[in-house]
């Protein structure tokens, strides 16, 4: 498990930062760089550096950031609901799942966060979009498994290709699927990192 829920790191691209300003945690400011030389006068000058784009994106990456723990949690409770059934428009244990109601269930027990009910309405979330390469653990996958390229499932990606869902009564309801699975691969059309949105306080949590 240890081995599929490797650390999320942070935004590649400042502008995705801006972007979703309300929902994350803000980024520091990168300080410029400050060197002394001496001049002829024997007096030191302080000389200030820009830092380059390379240094930006290193020093980025350096920063605290909390959503890999709030992905580990998400994940680690879904995995104890594997084998609960499938229900059409189900949303808790009791009652069972469908997809959209089993991701919404561990988002708003874990982080107190209330998504959209319906897959449909899911995949429309003011969350930043993942390209397919750029995965994370804790991010939200949409598939067309009805066709005509219109979300009908969601799962949640929980990293080295694997995914967590509710899938149907007739596949035994919540359970674990390999996205390089040719029918997911197929269907696969989006991801949202729903994340981002988590409220601050939950980002916070030290867990």
């Amino acid at each position: 498990m240890r081995k599929c829920l490797a650390p999320l790191v942070p935004f590649a691209l400042l502008m995705t930062l801006a972007a979703c300003a309300t929902h994350g945690p803000q980024s520091q400011p990168v300080a410029a760089l400050v060197t002394e030389q001496p001049s002829q006068s024997g007096q030191t000058l302080q000389i200030v550096e820009e830092p380059d784009d390379a240094a930006v994106a290193t020093l980025l990456d350096e920063q605290d950031y909390e959503l890999p723990n709030l992905a580990e949690s998400i994940l680690d409770h879904g995995l104890t609901l594997v084998g609960t059934r499938y229900r059409y428009g189900g949303s808790s244990v009791q009652s069972g799942f469908d997809c959209s109601g089993f991701i919404g269930y561990l988002f708003k027990e874990e982080l107190g966060l209330q998504l959209p009910r319906s897959s449909r309405d899911m995949i429309n979330i003011d969350a930043p979009k993942v390209a397919r390469d750029e995965l994370e653990p804790g991010d939200l996958l949409f598939f067309s498994t009805a066709g005509r390229n219109r979300v009908s499932h969601a799962g949640i990606y929980m990293g080295d290709n694997q995914f967590i869902h509710s899938s149907s009564s007739r596949s035994g309801g919540v359970r674990v699927d390999s996205l390089e699975d040719r029918y997911w691969s197929r269907t696969f059309i989006e991801a949202k990192r729903a994340l981002a949105l988590a409220p601050h306080e939950a980002q916070t949590v030290e867990r």
